[in-house]
């Protein structure tokens, strides 16, 4: 079994496998890799993926989200004591899960996959031809290994998606500045996470500041692939948020591709996308830490389900159990992520609606519970009805109901 990337989602379902005594190698290029990444994580992965307090940096209880006219509203006064949007860096957060991994059984590969042959027929294995890394050389040695069964979790520029032609995708464009702050400043980034919607800042998502342990992650994300609008863009959130980062020291600057909607082929022979590279961010919001980890979990439970305890194969028909099994579970958090996208994200008028509706704590309790525990949590009639109507209401006096 080879897993080709080792992030959150192939690390996860190295463990899955490993734990069940697959034989499993771990493909990942850079062990010291840190993508670009706001980093937050609901509360749901932090105790379904077992990860200790020392890798999360910030427990963010307090959220502010910011108008086009920077009218503020403060959100997060439903959360109970114990709950938190943890705040992750990619290098500490990956790191961890795949460590762990590692000590469970899984044999990482320090290369880089740069091609997967496919097998004339349905019992024999695939080749993955790659560049070893383990010499210190950034070229490497040029390898090659065989297996039965591939899980390509190797981002939105998968290899593995190109070689089983799983077709493309729109995809995004996170930018992201990691600015170090003086004491008095970061102190008040200490559980307070800001996100800010403007054409000014992006013109299809949200623009972000978020605290890490010792500095802010201050960010952009969209769909316009031009690297004069980002800088643009990313300079639309440092003014806006200019007040509050003055003094600041540019320590990194990140951007990374991040998919719109799923490939139109995940499964194909007996090799499985996730994560990324299957496109399992969420539109609306942009997460894909959680969901990138879940649906590795799932696919590598379905294998292990389907090896019958190593006597068989699992098959392209058993691999896509796993993604009916994802669509069942997520598919309706996926739509109506991507409808409020497309109601809300469309005109600053629209926006101030939806910073004004934030406001209301009915939708932030919905909002809140969906996030941190991963469902479209089903708020009785009464409530769900009152707040059909705030969000007409709100989108009336915007005028962001008009064509």
């Amino acid at each position: 079994m080879a897993v080709v990337g080792g992030g959150p989602a192939g690390s996860s379902a190295a463990e899955t496998l490993a734990k069940a005594g697959i034989e499993t190698y771990l493909f990942e290029r850079k062990l010291d890799n840190a993508k670009p990444c706001g980093g937050a994580i609901p509360l749901c992965m932090v105790s379904e993926f077992d990860l200790p307090d020392r890798i999360i940096d910030r427990k963010v209880r307090k959220m502010k989200m910011i108008s086009p006219s920077n009218v503020e509203v403060n959100i997060g006064q439903t959360l109970k004591s114990e709950e938190y949007i943890g705040m992750c860096r990619r290098e500490v957060l990956d790191g961890f899960m795949r460590d762990r991994a590692i000590e469970l059984g899984a044999k990482i590969i320090n290369g880089t996959v740069y091609q997967l042959d496919i097998p004339q027929n349905s019992t024999e294995p695939y080749t993955l031809h790659y560049a070893d890394h383990s010499d210190g050389s950034a070229e490497g040695v040029m390898k090659s290994l065989k297996a039965d069964l591939v899980i390509g979790a190797d981002g939105a520029n998968s290899r593995i998606a190109k070689a089983i032609d799983a077709g493309d995708y729109n995809y995004a464009i996170a930018f992201q500045e990691r600015i170090r702050l003086p004491a008095d400043k970061m102190a008040y980034y200490e559980d307070l996470a800001e996100m800010y919607v403007g054409n000014d800042v992006s013109p299809d998502f949200y623009a972000w500041v978020f605290p890490k342990y010792d500095h802010v992650a201050v960010g952009t994300g969209t769909m316009k692939v031009n690297k004069a609008i980002i800088k643009q863009l990313q300079a639309g959130i440092r003014t806006r948020a200019a007040h509050r980062l003055a003094g600041g020291e540019i320590i990194k600057v990140e951007a990374h591709p991040i998919p719109e909607h799923p490939r139109p082929r995940r499964v194909v022979g007996r090799v499985a996308l996730v994560g990324d590279a299957a496109g399992t961010v969420t539109k609306s919001s942009g997460e894909g830490i959680y969901f990138a980890a879940q649906s590795a979990r799932m696919c590598a439970e379905t294998i292990v389900e389907f090896a019958n305890g190593g006597d068989r194969i699992p098959t392209e028909n058993d691999l896509k159990v796993y993604l009916k099994r994802w669509d069942k579970k997520y598919g309706m958090t996926y739509k109506v992520l991507d409808l409020l996208q497309t109601v809300f994200y469309r005109s600053d008028a629209t926006r101030e609606a939806f910073v004004e509706m934030c406001s209301d704590i009915d939708v932030q309790k919905l909002t809140f519970d969906s996030y941190l525990y991963k469902t479209v949590v089903p708020a009785n009639p009464l409530i769900q009805l009152k707040i059909t109507a705030k969000t007409i209401g709100s989108l009336l006096r915007g005028n962001a109901l008009a064509p």
